[in-house]
Protein backbone atom coordinates (compact mmCIF):
# COMPACT_ATOMS: atom_id res chain seq x y z
CA UNK A 1 0.00 0.00 0.00
CA UNK A 2 1.02 3.88 -0.93
CA UNK A 3 -0.16 6.76 0.62
CA UNK A 4 1.17 9.67 -1.85
CA UNK A 5 0.81 13.49 -0.49
CA UNK A 6 0.48 16.33 -3.23
CA UNK A 7 3.19 18.67 -2.70
CA UNK A 8 2.92 21.54 -5.19
CA UNK A 9 3.00 24.91 -4.38
CA UNK A 10 -0.85 24.67 -3.59
CA UNK A 11 -0.92 21.26 -2.10
CA UNK A 12 1.80 23.01 0.25
CA UNK A 13 0.20 26.41 1.24
CA UNK A 14 -2.35 24.68 2.30
CA UNK A 15 -0.97 22.21 4.99
CA UNK A 16 0.16 19.15 2.76
CA UNK A 17 3.84 19.66 4.67
CA UNK A 18 2.16 19.35 7.98
CA UNK A 19 -0.31 16.13 6.70
CA UNK A 20 2.87 14.78 5.54
CA UNK A 21 4.76 15.25 8.89
CA UNK A 22 1.85 14.00 10.94
CA UNK A 23 1.59 10.75 8.68
CA UNK A 24 5.27 10.02 8.84
CA UNK A 25 5.73 10.01 12.28
CA UNK A 26 2.65 7.13 12.88
CA UNK A 27 3.23 4.71 10.17
CA UNK A 28 4.32 1.60 11.61
CA UNK A 29 7.60 0.13 11.25
CA UNK A 30 7.22 -3.02 8.89
CA UNK A 31 4.01 -1.98 7.73
CA UNK A 32 4.51 -2.45 4.23
CA UNK A 33 3.22 1.37 3.90
CA UNK A 34 5.05 3.49 1.63
CA UNK A 35 5.38 7.37 1.96
CA UNK A 36 5.58 8.93 -1.21
CA UNK A 37 5.08 12.77 -2.77
CA UNK A 38 3.80 14.29 -6.07
CA UNK A 39 3.03 17.54 -7.57
CA UNK A 40 0.24 19.05 -8.37
CA UNK A 41 -2.70 17.35 -9.81
CA UNK A 42 -4.48 20.31 -10.61
CA UNK A 43 -7.45 20.15 -8.58
CA UNK A 44 -6.12 23.13 -6.20
CA UNK A 45 -9.29 23.79 -4.86
CA UNK A 46 -9.27 21.03 -2.74
CA UNK A 47 -5.83 20.87 -1.75
CA UNK A 48 -4.53 18.87 0.45
CA UNK A 49 -4.99 15.96 -1.34
CA UNK A 50 -3.62 12.70 -0.47
CA UNK A 51 -4.01 9.58 -2.57
CA UNK A 52 -3.77 5.77 -1.84
CA UNK A 53 -3.03 3.10 -4.38
CA UNK A 54 -2.44 -0.28 -4.08
CA UNK A 55 0.92 -0.86 -6.25
CA UNK A 56 0.32 1.12 -9.18
CA UNK A 57 -3.92 1.72 -9.14
CA UNK A 58 -5.56 4.51 -7.37
CA UNK A 59 -7.56 3.09 -4.67
CA UNK A 60 -8.62 6.26 -2.63
CA UNK A 61 -8.64 10.11 -3.34
CA UNK A 62 -8.75 11.89 -0.26
CA UNK A 63 -9.18 15.93 -0.25
CA UNK A 64 -8.80 18.90 2.22
CA UNK A 65 -6.99 16.67 4.18
CA UNK A 66 -5.49 17.60 7.65
CA UNK A 67 -2.99 16.84 10.35
CA UNK A 68 -5.80 15.52 12.68
CA UNK A 69 -6.84 13.09 9.67
CA UNK A 70 -3.56 11.06 9.94
CA UNK A 71 -4.82 8.35 12.24
CA UNK A 72 -7.18 7.16 10.48
CA UNK A 73 -5.67 7.70 7.13
CA UNK A 74 -2.97 4.95 7.96
CA UNK A 75 -5.12 2.51 9.63
CA UNK A 76 -7.56 2.48 6.66
CA UNK A 77 -4.23 1.41 4.74
CA UNK A 78 -2.58 -0.90 7.07
CA UNK A 79 -6.02 -2.48 6.80
CA UNK A 80 -7.41 -2.16 3.85
CA UNK A 81 -10.77 -0.59 5.01
CA UNK A 82 -11.65 3.03 4.03
CA UNK A 83 -15.07 3.11 5.70
CA UNK A 84 -13.80 5.95 7.74
CA UNK A 85 -12.33 8.06 5.39
CA UNK A 86 -15.74 9.00 3.56
CA UNK A 87 -16.10 12.40 4.75
CA UNK A 88 -12.64 13.28 3.31
CA UNK A 89 -13.31 10.99 -0.20
CA UNK A 90 -13.53 12.84 -2.92
CA UNK A 91 -16.93 13.43 -4.43
CA UNK A 92 -18.20 12.42 -8.08
CA UNK A 93 -18.83 15.40 -9.26
CA UNK A 94 -15.55 17.03 -8.37
CA UNK A 95 -13.64 13.69 -9.89
CA UNK A 96 -15.14 15.22 -13.26
CA UNK A 97 -12.67 17.90 -13.26
CA UNK A 98 -9.83 15.37 -14.26
CA UNK A 99 -12.60 13.11 -16.14
CA UNK A 100 -13.17 15.77 -18.65
CA UNK A 101 -9.70 16.58 -19.40
CA UNK A 102 -7.38 15.70 -22.17
CA UNK A 103 -3.42 15.01 -20.44
CA UNK A 104 -0.54 15.45 -22.75
CA UNK A 105 1.81 18.13 -21.38
CA UNK A 106 -0.15 17.47 -17.60
CA UNK A 107 0.10 13.78 -17.98
CA UNK A 108 2.96 13.18 -14.88
CA UNK A 109 1.49 15.88 -12.58
CA UNK A 110 0.01 14.41 -9.39
CA UNK A 111 0.77 10.97 -10.56
CA UNK A 112 5.15 11.40 -10.62
CA UNK A 113 6.94 11.78 -7.57
CA UNK A 114 8.76 14.81 -8.99
CA UNK A 115 11.95 14.15 -6.72
CA UNK A 116 12.75 10.83 -7.84
CA UNK A 117 13.98 10.22 -11.72
CA UNK A 118 13.57 6.27 -10.95
CA UNK A 119 9.44 6.78 -10.79
CA UNK A 120 10.11 8.90 -13.81
CA UNK A 121 12.01 6.13 -15.73
CA UNK A 122 9.22 3.33 -14.37
CA UNK A 123 6.07 5.03 -15.36
CA UNK A 124 8.13 5.45 -19.70
CA UNK A 125 10.05 8.25 -18.81
CA UNK A 126 13.23 9.10 -21.08
CA UNK A 127 12.12 6.96 -24.04
CA UNK A 128 11.09 9.50 -26.18
CA UNK A 129 14.61 10.84 -25.98
CA UNK A 130 16.20 6.93 -26.41
CA UNK A 131 13.88 7.03 -29.58
CA UNK A 132 14.89 10.07 -31.03
CA UNK A 133 18.72 9.61 -30.80
CA UNK A 134 17.61 6.63 -33.38
CA UNK A 135 16.25 8.96 -35.46
CA UNK A 136 17.82 11.69 -37.94
CA UNK A 137 17.60 14.78 -36.43
CA UNK A 138 15.40 16.64 -39.53
CA UNK A 139 12.83 13.52 -38.69
CA UNK A 140 12.28 14.81 -35.31
CA UNK A 141 11.52 17.94 -37.01
CA UNK A 142 9.03 16.79 -39.46
CA UNK A 143 7.31 14.83 -36.72
CA UNK A 144 6.89 18.27 -34.74
CA UNK A 145 5.53 19.52 -38.03
CA UNK A 146 3.10 16.64 -38.67
CA UNK A 147 1.83 17.00 -35.16
CA UNK A 148 0.83 20.63 -35.85
CA UNK A 149 2.33 21.87 -31.95
CA UNK A 150 2.42 25.45 -32.13
CA UNK A 151 3.92 27.23 -29.39
CA UNK A 152 2.33 27.56 -26.04
CA UNK A 153 3.94 30.60 -25.05
CA UNK A 154 1.11 33.13 -26.12
CA UNK A 155 1.95 33.81 -29.84
CA UNK A 156 0.99 30.52 -31.20
CA UNK A 157 4.32 30.27 -33.81
CA UNK A 158 4.48 27.00 -35.88
CA UNK A 159 7.18 24.91 -33.23
CA UNK A 160 8.68 22.88 -35.99
CA UNK A 161 9.75 25.94 -38.19
CA UNK A 162 11.52 28.04 -35.36
CA UNK A 163 13.45 24.48 -34.80
CA UNK A 164 14.08 23.96 -38.68
CA UNK A 165 15.55 27.70 -38.43
CA UNK A 166 18.00 27.24 -35.92
CA UNK A 167 19.37 23.90 -37.01
CA UNK A 168 19.68 25.25 -40.78
CA UNK A 169 21.51 28.39 -39.38
CA UNK A 170 25.31 28.70 -39.68
CA UNK A 171 27.41 28.97 -36.63
CA UNK A 172 29.58 26.71 -34.57
CA UNK A 173 27.68 27.15 -32.09
CA UNK A 174 23.99 26.49 -30.91
CA UNK A 175 21.58 26.99 -28.08
CA UNK A 176 18.50 25.88 -26.62
CA UNK A 177 16.50 28.18 -24.18
CA UNK A 178 13.15 26.99 -21.87
CA UNK A 179 11.43 30.52 -21.54
CA UNK A 180 9.78 29.75 -17.78
CA UNK A 181 9.35 33.51 -17.07
CA UNK A 182 5.99 33.20 -16.41
CA UNK A 183 4.64 36.78 -15.66
CA UNK A 184 0.81 37.30 -16.51
CA UNK A 185 -0.97 37.53 -13.12
CA UNK A 186 -3.44 34.13 -12.53
CA UNK A 187 -0.94 31.95 -14.34
CA UNK A 188 1.13 29.09 -12.61
CA UNK A 189 0.84 26.32 -15.37
CA UNK A 190 5.18 26.60 -15.94
CA UNK A 191 5.37 26.75 -12.45
CA UNK A 192 3.39 23.36 -11.95
CA UNK A 193 4.88 21.25 -14.64
CA UNK A 194 8.30 22.18 -13.21
CA UNK A 195 7.48 21.54 -9.36
CA UNK A 196 5.46 18.56 -10.58
CA UNK A 197 7.21 16.42 -13.43
CA UNK A 198 10.85 18.01 -13.91
CA UNK A 199 12.25 15.50 -15.47
CA UNK A 200 9.28 15.89 -18.93
CA UNK A 201 10.70 19.06 -19.52
CA UNK A 202 14.30 18.25 -19.61
CA UNK A 203 13.14 15.32 -21.82
CA UNK A 204 11.53 17.52 -24.46
CA UNK A 205 14.45 20.10 -23.84
CA UNK A 206 16.79 17.21 -24.71
CA UNK A 207 15.32 16.46 -27.43
CA UNK A 208 14.58 19.62 -29.09
CA UNK A 209 18.48 20.03 -28.54
CA UNK A 210 18.90 16.81 -30.31
CA UNK A 211 17.36 18.17 -33.25
CA UNK A 212 18.87 21.65 -33.80
CA UNK A 213 22.58 20.77 -32.75
CA UNK A 214 22.69 22.70 -29.65
CA UNK A 215 25.02 22.28 -27.10
CA UNK A 216 23.76 24.00 -24.08
CA UNK A 217 20.26 24.33 -22.41
CA UNK A 218 19.44 27.68 -20.07
CA UNK A 219 16.02 27.56 -18.46
CA UNK A 220 15.33 31.02 -17.60
CA UNK A 221 12.70 30.48 -14.82
CA UNK A 222 11.56 33.37 -12.63
CA UNK A 223 13.30 33.64 -8.90
CA UNK A 224 9.79 33.53 -7.37
CA UNK A 225 9.48 29.99 -8.08
CA UNK A 226 12.07 28.37 -5.06
CA UNK A 227 10.55 25.43 -5.11
CA UNK A 228 10.05 24.63 -8.90
CA UNK A 229 14.16 26.02 -9.15
CA UNK A 230 14.77 23.38 -6.01
CA UNK A 231 13.62 20.51 -7.93
CA UNK A 232 14.61 20.93 -11.68
CA UNK A 233 18.35 21.47 -9.93
CA UNK A 234 17.59 17.98 -8.50
CA UNK A 235 16.34 16.54 -11.59
CA UNK A 236 19.16 17.86 -13.45
CA UNK A 237 21.65 16.18 -10.98
CA UNK A 238 19.96 13.27 -11.07
CA UNK A 239 20.41 13.16 -14.84
CA UNK A 240 23.75 13.91 -14.91
CA UNK A 241 24.14 10.57 -12.94
CA UNK A 242 21.74 8.34 -14.93
CA UNK A 243 23.86 9.65 -18.09
CA UNK A 244 21.22 11.92 -19.46
CA UNK A 245 22.66 14.98 -19.83
CA UNK A 246 26.18 15.38 -20.53
CA UNK A 247 29.18 14.18 -22.69
CA UNK A 248 27.94 11.38 -25.42
CA UNK A 249 24.64 11.19 -23.98
CA UNK A 250 23.83 7.53 -24.29
CA UNK A 251 26.42 6.68 -26.84
CA UNK A 252 24.76 8.74 -29.21
CA UNK A 253 27.75 11.15 -30.00
CA UNK A 254 25.61 14.00 -28.93
CA UNK A 255 26.66 16.03 -25.80
CA UNK A 256 24.67 18.61 -24.24
CA UNK A 257 24.50 20.53 -20.63
CA UNK A 258 21.47 22.27 -18.67
CA UNK A 259 22.12 25.61 -16.44
CA UNK A 260 19.01 27.13 -14.45
CA UNK A 261 19.02 30.74 -14.95
CA UNK A 262 16.95 32.64 -12.27
CA UNK A 263 15.36 36.17 -13.74
CA UNK A 264 14.18 38.77 -11.65
CA UNK A 265 10.75 38.83 -12.45
CA UNK A 266 10.49 41.49 -15.03
CA UNK A 267 7.34 40.96 -17.42
CA UNK A 268 9.63 42.20 -20.58
CA UNK A 269 11.60 39.11 -19.90
CA UNK A 270 8.91 37.05 -21.16
CA UNK A 271 9.51 38.33 -24.55
CA UNK A 272 12.39 36.03 -26.55
CA UNK A 273 14.84 38.85 -27.11
CA UNK A 274 14.40 40.80 -23.64
CA UNK A 275 15.30 37.58 -22.13
CA UNK A 276 18.47 36.81 -24.09
CA UNK A 277 19.77 40.55 -23.37
CA UNK A 278 18.55 39.07 -19.30
CA UNK A 279 20.85 36.29 -19.76
CA UNK A 280 24.12 37.79 -21.19
CA UNK A 281 23.48 40.32 -18.18
CA UNK A 282 22.30 43.09 -19.66
CA UNK A 283 18.85 44.86 -18.41
CA UNK A 284 15.97 42.72 -20.10
CA UNK A 285 14.83 45.08 -22.83
CA UNK A 286 14.06 43.87 -26.33
CA UNK A 287 15.95 43.72 -29.33
CA UNK A 288 14.82 44.98 -32.93
CA UNK A 289 13.73 42.17 -35.12
CA UNK A 290 15.32 40.41 -37.49
CA UNK A 291 17.65 39.26 -36.72
CA UNK A 292 15.89 36.94 -35.10
CA UNK A 293 17.24 34.42 -32.25
CA UNK A 294 17.69 31.68 -34.44
CA UNK A 295 19.94 33.70 -36.89
CA UNK A 296 21.68 35.97 -33.93
CA UNK A 297 20.64 34.84 -30.15
CA UNK A 298 22.47 34.40 -27.13
CA UNK A 299 26.04 35.71 -27.88
CA UNK A 300 24.64 36.65 -31.11
CA UNK A 301 24.98 32.89 -31.95
CA UNK A 302 21.54 30.78 -33.17
CA UNK A 303 19.19 30.36 -30.42
CA UNK A 304 16.05 28.73 -30.31
CA UNK A 305 13.04 29.35 -27.78
CA UNK A 306 10.45 27.60 -26.34
CA UNK A 307 7.86 27.73 -23.11
CA UNK A 308 7.64 25.36 -20.53
CA UNK A 309 4.09 23.61 -22.16
CA UNK A 310 5.60 23.56 -25.29
CA UNK A 311 8.58 21.33 -24.51
CA UNK A 312 6.61 18.97 -21.77
CA UNK A 313 4.22 18.10 -25.42
CA UNK A 314 7.34 16.70 -26.86
CA UNK A 315 8.40 13.62 -25.58
CA UNK A 316 4.31 12.36 -26.07
CA UNK A 317 4.89 13.45 -29.62
CA UNK A 318 8.10 11.97 -30.43
CA UNK A 319 6.80 8.52 -28.17
CA UNK A 320 3.25 8.15 -29.86
CA UNK A 321 3.76 10.01 -33.04
CA UNK A 322 2.63 13.45 -34.51
CA UNK A 323 -0.06 12.61 -36.29
CA UNK A 324 -1.97 11.23 -33.18
CA UNK A 325 -1.40 14.36 -31.36
CA UNK A 326 -2.56 16.29 -34.37
CA UNK A 327 -5.71 14.20 -34.26
CA UNK A 328 -6.73 16.19 -31.21
CA UNK A 329 -7.71 19.97 -31.51
CA UNK A 330 -8.92 21.72 -34.27
CA UNK A 331 -7.72 21.79 -38.06
CA UNK A 332 -5.38 25.01 -37.18
CA UNK A 333 -5.04 24.62 -33.78
CA UNK A 334 -3.90 21.16 -32.91
CA UNK A 335 -3.29 19.50 -29.38
CA UNK A 336 -4.42 20.75 -25.71
CA UNK A 337 -3.68 23.71 -24.23
CA UNK A 338 -3.14 24.09 -20.39
CA UNK A 339 -4.96 26.58 -18.62
CA UNK A 340 -4.80 28.56 -15.10
CA UNK A 341 -8.76 28.59 -14.27
CA UNK A 342 -8.57 31.27 -11.40
CA UNK A 343 -11.62 34.17 -10.26
CA UNK A 344 -15.07 33.89 -9.67
CA UNK A 345 -14.62 29.93 -10.15
CA UNK A 346 -16.15 27.50 -8.01
CA UNK A 347 -13.47 24.93 -8.81
CA UNK A 348 -10.16 26.90 -9.76
CA UNK A 349 -6.75 24.85 -10.44
CA UNK A 350 -4.62 23.42 -13.91
CA UNK A 351 -6.85 22.44 -17.22
CA UNK A 352 -5.49 20.74 -19.96
CA UNK A 353 -8.29 20.41 -22.63
CA UNK A 354 -8.32 19.89 -26.00
CA UNK A 355 -7.88 22.51 -28.87
CA UNK A 356 -11.64 23.31 -29.90
CA UNK A 357 -13.73 23.12 -26.67
CA UNK A 358 -15.52 26.57 -25.81
CA UNK A 359 -15.17 28.79 -23.21
CA UNK A 360 -18.37 27.49 -21.53
CA UNK A 361 -18.09 23.95 -21.01
CA UNK A 362 -14.45 24.58 -19.26
CA UNK A 363 -16.05 27.33 -17.02
CA UNK A 364 -19.17 25.02 -16.22
CA UNK A 365 -19.01 21.56 -16.96
CA UNK A 366 -15.03 21.54 -15.41
CA UNK A 367 -14.69 24.69 -13.58
CA UNK A 368 -18.01 24.27 -12.00
CA UNK A 369 -19.55 27.74 -12.70
CA UNK A 370 -19.53 30.99 -10.70
CA UNK A 371 -19.12 31.23 -7.02
CA UNK A 372 -22.28 31.59 -4.78
CA UNK A 373 -24.21 31.92 -7.82
CA UNK A 374 -23.79 34.79 -9.36
CA UNK A 375 -23.84 36.11 -13.08
CA UNK A 376 -20.85 35.26 -15.01
CA UNK A 377 -19.51 38.61 -16.50
CA UNK A 378 -16.51 37.84 -18.27
CA UNK A 379 -13.23 36.02 -18.89
CA UNK A 380 -9.72 37.27 -19.43
CA UNK A 381 -7.65 35.26 -21.62
CA UNK A 382 -3.69 36.04 -22.00
CA UNK A 383 -2.99 37.83 -18.97
CA UNK A 384 -2.50 41.59 -19.46
CA UNK A 385 -1.81 41.18 -23.44
CA UNK A 386 -5.24 39.42 -23.53
CA UNK A 387 -8.55 40.10 -23.43
CA UNK A 388 -12.24 40.39 -21.83
CA UNK A 389 -14.21 37.93 -23.27
CA UNK A 390 -18.10 39.00 -22.48
CA UNK A 391 -20.73 36.18 -21.60
CA UNK A 392 -22.83 36.16 -24.74
CA UNK A 393 -19.38 35.13 -26.60
CA UNK A 394 -19.12 31.74 -23.98
CA UNK A 395 -19.85 29.98 -26.90
CA UNK A 396 -16.72 30.91 -28.39
CA UNK A 397 -13.71 28.25 -29.12
CA UNK A 398 -10.38 27.80 -27.82
CA UNK A 399 -8.59 28.16 -30.61
CA UNK A 400 -6.48 31.12 -31.74
CA UNK A 401 -8.63 32.41 -34.67
CA UNK A 402 -11.82 32.04 -32.94
CA UNK A 403 -10.00 34.05 -29.61
CA UNK A 404 -8.29 36.26 -31.55
CA UNK A 405 -11.74 37.09 -33.48
CA UNK A 406 -12.80 38.20 -30.18
CA UNK A 407 -10.03 40.91 -29.67
CA UNK A 408 -8.52 38.40 -26.87
CA UNK A 409 -5.32 36.34 -27.49
CA UNK A 410 -4.57 32.75 -26.39
CA UNK A 411 -1.79 33.85 -24.55
CA UNK A 412 0.50 31.62 -22.12
CA UNK A 413 -2.63 30.02 -20.66
CA UNK A 414 -3.83 32.61 -17.69
CA UNK A 415 -7.90 32.07 -17.78
CA UNK A 416 -9.79 34.41 -15.15
CA UNK A 417 -13.63 34.46 -14.41
CA UNK A 418 -15.16 37.49 -12.92
CA UNK A 419 -18.51 37.78 -12.40
CA UNK A 420 -21.52 40.60 -11.70
CA UNK A 421 -20.00 42.04 -9.11
CA UNK A 422 -16.63 43.08 -10.85
CA UNK A 423 -16.06 46.76 -12.27
CA UNK A 424 -14.61 45.91 -16.17
CA UNK A 425 -13.37 49.41 -16.06
CA UNK A 426 -11.60 48.56 -12.93
CA UNK A 427 -10.23 45.62 -14.84
CA UNK A 428 -8.78 47.39 -17.64
CA UNK A 429 -7.29 49.59 -14.90
CA UNK A 430 -5.46 46.94 -13.69
CA UNK A 431 -3.88 45.38 -16.10
CA UNK A 432 -2.47 49.02 -17.44
CA UNK A 433 -1.44 49.82 -14.33
CA UNK A 434 0.59 46.48 -14.15
CA UNK A 435 1.63 47.22 -18.26
CA UNK A 436 2.47 50.41 -17.29
CA UNK A 437 4.92 49.52 -14.40
CA UNK A 438 6.67 46.82 -16.25
CA UNK A 439 7.61 48.60 -19.66
CA UNK A 440 11.32 48.68 -19.84
CA UNK A 441 10.89 51.64 -21.17
CA UNK A 442 12.94 51.85 -24.46
CA UNK A 443 10.17 52.55 -26.87
CA UNK A 444 7.85 56.24 -26.50
CA UNK A 445 4.52 54.16 -27.71
CA UNK A 446 4.65 51.79 -24.60
CA UNK A 447 6.68 53.90 -22.17
CA UNK A 448 4.81 57.13 -22.67
CA UNK A 449 1.30 55.82 -23.75
CA UNK A 450 0.75 53.27 -21.53
CA UNK A 451 1.14 55.83 -18.97
CA UNK A 452 -1.28 58.35 -20.50
CA UNK A 453 -3.96 55.62 -20.80
CA UNK A 454 -3.31 54.32 -16.94
CA UNK A 455 -4.12 58.57 -16.42
CA UNK A 456 -7.45 58.60 -18.29
CA UNK A 457 -8.53 55.20 -16.60
CA UNK A 458 -7.41 56.42 -13.21
CA UNK A 459 -9.11 59.53 -13.22
CA UNK A 460 -12.52 57.62 -14.92
CA UNK A 461 -12.65 55.53 -11.94
CA UNK A 462 -12.56 58.31 -9.33
CA UNK A 463 -15.46 60.00 -10.91
CA UNK A 464 -13.12 62.79 -12.76
CA UNK A 465 -13.60 61.15 -16.24
CA UNK A 466 -14.44 63.49 -19.46
CA UNK A 467 -16.76 62.68 -22.63
CA UNK A 468 -13.95 62.66 -24.52
CA UNK A 469 -12.01 60.19 -22.96
CA UNK A 470 -13.38 57.79 -24.28
CA UNK A 471 -12.05 58.72 -28.14
CA UNK A 472 -8.69 59.51 -26.61
CA UNK A 473 -8.39 55.94 -24.91
CA UNK A 474 -9.15 54.35 -28.68
CA UNK A 475 -7.02 56.59 -30.10
CA UNK A 476 -4.50 55.48 -28.03
CA UNK A 477 -4.69 51.91 -28.19
CA UNK A 478 -4.02 52.36 -31.92
CA UNK A 479 -0.89 54.30 -31.55
CA UNK A 480 0.44 52.19 -29.18
CA UNK A 481 -0.34 48.77 -30.97
CA UNK A 482 1.39 49.99 -34.12
CA UNK A 483 4.07 52.01 -32.93
CA UNK A 484 5.55 49.69 -29.95
CA UNK A 485 8.72 47.52 -30.15
CA UNK A 486 7.90 44.29 -28.71
CA UNK A 487 4.88 42.05 -28.08
CA UNK A 488 4.27 43.84 -24.32
CA UNK A 489 3.47 47.21 -25.92
CA UNK A 490 2.16 46.24 -28.96
CA UNK A 491 -0.37 44.08 -27.06
CA UNK A 492 -0.95 46.14 -23.65
CA UNK A 493 -3.79 47.90 -25.07
CA UNK A 494 -6.20 44.64 -25.31
CA UNK A 495 -7.90 44.99 -21.92
CA UNK A 496 -8.97 48.09 -22.86
CA UNK A 497 -10.26 47.38 -26.18
CA UNK A 498 -12.21 44.71 -25.69
CA UNK A 499 -13.47 46.17 -22.31
CA UNK A 500 -14.89 49.34 -24.09
CA UNK A 501 -15.70 47.03 -27.14
CA UNK A 502 -18.04 44.77 -24.76
CA UNK A 503 -18.55 46.98 -21.82
CA UNK A 504 -18.71 50.57 -22.91
CA UNK A 505 -21.83 51.11 -21.29
CA UNK A 506 -19.76 50.63 -17.92
CA UNK A 507 -17.20 53.32 -19.33
CA UNK A 508 -20.34 56.00 -19.76
CA UNK A 509 -21.89 55.55 -16.73
CA UNK A 510 -18.82 55.72 -14.87
CA UNK A 511 -18.14 59.08 -17.04
CA UNK A 512 -21.81 60.82 -17.23
CA UNK A 513 -23.14 59.53 -13.79
CA UNK A 514 -20.31 59.02 -12.25
CA UNK A 515 -21.48 55.56 -11.23
CA UNK A 516 -19.89 51.96 -10.98
CA UNK A 517 -22.52 49.19 -11.05
CA UNK A 518 -20.25 46.76 -9.29
CA UNK A 519 -19.49 49.26 -6.44
CA UNK A 520 -15.54 48.38 -6.70
CA UNK A 521 -14.68 51.61 -7.62
CA UNK A 522 -14.72 53.26 -3.96
CA UNK A 523 -13.98 57.02 -4.72
CA UNK A 524 -17.48 56.76 -6.46
CA UNK A 525 -19.44 55.28 -3.55
CA UNK A 526 -21.50 56.98 -0.57
CA UNK A 527 -21.46 54.84 2.83
CA UNK A 528 -24.44 55.39 5.09
CA UNK A 529 -26.50 53.32 8.05
CA UNK A 530 -29.61 52.22 7.64
CA UNK A 531 -31.33 53.23 10.79
CA UNK A 532 -33.78 50.39 10.84
CA UNK A 533 -31.42 47.62 10.75
CA UNK A 534 -28.52 49.30 13.04
CA UNK A 535 -28.98 47.26 16.96
CA UNK A 536 -25.95 50.13 17.87
CA UNK A 537 -23.22 47.38 18.31
CA UNK A 538 -20.65 49.49 17.92
CA UNK A 539 -18.79 46.97 15.74
CA UNK A 540 -18.56 49.17 12.46
CA UNK A 541 -17.07 52.21 14.77
CA UNK A 542 -14.39 50.23 16.01
CA UNK A 543 -13.57 48.97 13.08
CA UNK A 544 -13.54 52.45 11.37
CA UNK A 545 -9.53 53.28 11.05
CA UNK A 546 -10.36 57.33 11.11
CA UNK A 547 -13.49 57.11 13.25
CA UNK A 548 -16.11 58.29 10.94
CA UNK A 549 -18.48 56.59 12.70
CA UNK A 550 -20.28 57.96 16.12
CA UNK A 551 -23.02 56.55 17.97
CA UNK A 552 -23.25 54.53 21.39
CA UNK A 553 -24.10 51.17 22.18
CA UNK A 554 -27.74 50.21 21.41
CA UNK A 555 -28.15 53.30 19.53
CA UNK A 556 -28.29 54.09 15.66
CA UNK A 557 -24.98 54.67 14.53
CA UNK A 558 -23.95 57.38 11.75
CA UNK A 559 -21.15 57.99 9.68
CA UNK A 560 -19.65 61.19 9.09
CA UNK A 561 -19.41 61.47 4.76
CA UNK A 562 -16.62 64.36 5.18
CA UNK A 563 -14.38 62.37 7.40
CA UNK A 564 -15.47 58.58 5.65
CA UNK A 565 -12.77 57.32 3.33
CA UNK A 566 -14.57 54.96 1.82
CA UNK A 567 -12.42 51.83 2.97
CA UNK A 568 -15.37 49.43 3.34
CA UNK A 569 -14.04 48.63 6.58
CA UNK A 570 -17.63 49.31 8.13
CA UNK A 571 -19.49 47.08 5.64
CA UNK A 572 -17.46 44.50 6.44
CA UNK A 573 -17.72 44.36 10.14
CA UNK A 574 -21.21 44.68 9.78
CA UNK A 575 -23.35 41.66 10.96
CA UNK A 576 -27.19 42.69 10.48
CA UNK A 577 -26.75 44.21 7.28
CA UNK A 578 -27.47 48.08 8.31
CA UNK A 579 -24.56 50.01 6.43
CA UNK A 580 -25.43 50.59 2.96
CA UNK A 581 -23.69 51.22 -0.26
CA UNK A 582 -24.53 53.36 -3.11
Amino acid sequence: MKIVIGEGSCGIAAGAAAVHSAIEKIIPKNSGIKLDITGCIGMCFLEPIVDIYEEDKLIKRLIKVKPEDAGKIVSAAKNNDFSLLEDITIAKEDEEFLALQTRIALCGCGKTDPTSIDDYCLKGGYSALKKAFAMDPEDIIDEIKTSGLAGRGGAGFPTWFKWNAARKSEGKHKHLICNADEGDPGAFMDRAVIESDPHRLIEGMLIAAYAIKAEDITVYVRAEYPLAIKRLKNAIKQAESAGFIGENILQSGFSCKIRIKAGAGAFVCGEETALIESMEGKRGMPRLKPPFPAQKGFKDEPSNINNVETFANVPWIIEKGGAEFAKIGTEKSKGTKVFALTGKINKSGLVEVPMGITLRDVIYKIGGGIKNGKEFKAVQLGGPSGGCIPKELLDTAIDYEALSATGAIMGSGGMVVMDEDTCMVGVAKFFLDFTADESCGKCVHCRIGTKRMQEILTAITEGKGRPEDIELLEELCEAIKDGALCGLGQTAPNPVLTTLRYFKEEYLEHIFEHRCRAKECSAMLTYSINPEKCVGCTLCAKKCPVQAISGTVKKTHSINKNICIKCGACSKACRFGAVSIE
